[in-house]
């Protein structure tokens, strides 16, 4: 068994799937993989279900209808927790994340960080295949974070992470409200808050090119005014570890 856990959320995925996987445990060290299936009627779960005849480190969890990318992510880190796995990743199906980045990110926990983020604007502005008003709106957005929380973290949606285990045993996931992109900025402002050593680790992203995007206008709704509420928030609640 791995000490390492990779959390892919899917929905409709058949396109980018199996080349995830087999990409994955390809890398030099040994990532276990635990596939979050929303139902996908494309097929998705059960190419993986396939695929775990030949992988004894895959694993798939299957859930009826699409629930959300950040209940899916929850459902994952106790999955995690409870086979105690030290570090845990988030990374996406569809290849905007690197996976030889996953070796990146472990080291950056394994020298110090609690909690390691994949990031597309520390070091300028690392983006490929995305229009230039979407690059806005994701960099402005973190700049809009930034502003109202006060978290210096240049990447704030930023969704290929890593998190020791300490810091997923101790933010209350039942606190965490937020489903969609807001639950990105939500976890990484409440460990900033409980005091943990968050660390960028400079990616470069690039867009999906097959398969469908999940991005709507109700997620970053969400997350627009989610922050707003989550600062306010922030200051009734006790954040001791």
């Amino acid at each position: 068994m791995s000490d390492s856990l990779v959390i892919i959320p899917t929905y409709n995925e058949k396109e980018n799937i199996e080349k995830i996987i087999r990409k994955v445990f390809s890398l030099p060290y040994l990532f276990e993989i635990l596939i979050i299936d929303d139902g996908s009627p494309d097929g998705t779960a059960q190419i993986v279900q396939q695929l775990q005849n030949e992988f004894p480190a895959l694993h798939l969890e299957q859930r009826k209808g699409k629930l959300g990318l950040g209940t899916a992510y929850i459902h994952g880190f106790k999955w995690a927790l409870e086979k105690r796995y030290e570090y845990i990743f988030e990374m996406d199906a569809d290849f905007s994340h690197n996976p030889e980045d996953l070796v990146r990110l472990r080291e950056a926990c394994v020298n110090g960080a609690d909690l390691a983020i994949g990031s597309r604007y520390v070091k300028g502005v690392n983006v490929v295949n995305w229009p230039m008003g979407r690059v806005l709106m994701s960099y402005f957005a973190s700049m809009y974070v930034r502003i109202i929380t006060g978290i210096n973290i240049q990447d704030a949606t930023a969704g290929f992470k890593c998190y020791r285990r300490k810091v997923l045993e101790t933010i209350p996931m039942h606190k965490i409200k937020f489903v969609g992109y807001a639950f990105q900025i939500e976890m990484k402002f409440t460990a900033i808050k409980f005091g943990f050593n968050v660390v960028e680790v400079p990616i470069i992203f690039t867009d999906r090119t097959e398969g469908t995007s999940k991005m709507s206008t109700r997620i970053f709704r969400e997350a627009f005014l989610g922050v707003i509420q989550m600062k306010v928030n922030s200051w009734f609640r006790n954040y001791r570890r």
